[in-house]
């Protein structure tokens, strides 16, 4: 039986409890500073709860903003929920972790993409790539794979 390390998963688990700290200090203490976080996730993950009407707006992806007015920001292992503006009318949302897509806090040019195989693959042996991005504020955002750093 070969046995490897799964660095992936490993990195991939990493990455989620980072933004688990950042968001846990967000809903103890708020934003600092110029702060603020584009977050998109799958809305077809089956634990993400979310209005109908943004279910059909968004059926199968969502990036949503926290930054200038947001309330109930909660986090736990599993991921979090917070309400959120849209129009004037506050829509309380639940988002897991293993759901998000991209975290970027563009203030200081910050972000990480989660990225998994397509659908028909075992989800067992699912592998996990986490790319960080060098992303500045309004220009295209250099993406580097950590594949790159792969002695081969």
């Amino acid at each position: 039986m070969a046995r490897s390390i799964d660095y992936g998963n490993l990195m991939h688990r990493a990455m989620r409890g980072l933004i688990q700290s950042v968001l846990t200090e967000v809903a103890e203490h708020g934003l600092p500073g110029a702060h603020h976080f584009f977050i998109t996730f799958d809305t077809t993950h089956p634990d993400v709860q979310i209005a109908d009407w943004l279910k059909e707006r968004y059926p199968t992806e969502m990036t949503v903003v926290i930054q200038h007015w947001f309330e109930n920001l909660s986090v736990d292992d599993e991921g979090f929920s917070v309400t959120l503006n849209f129009g004037n009318n506050p829509e309380p949302m639940v988002i897991p972790f293993d759901a998000l897509r991209t975290f970027v806090d563009p203030s200081v040019e910050f972000g990480l993409r989660f990225e998994t195989q397509e659908q028909g693959e075992d989800e067992d042996d699912e592998d996990i790539e986490v790319e960080v991005e060098d992303e500045p504020a309004r220009q295209d955002a250099e993406i580097v794979s950590l594949d790159q750093f792969r002695k081969h």
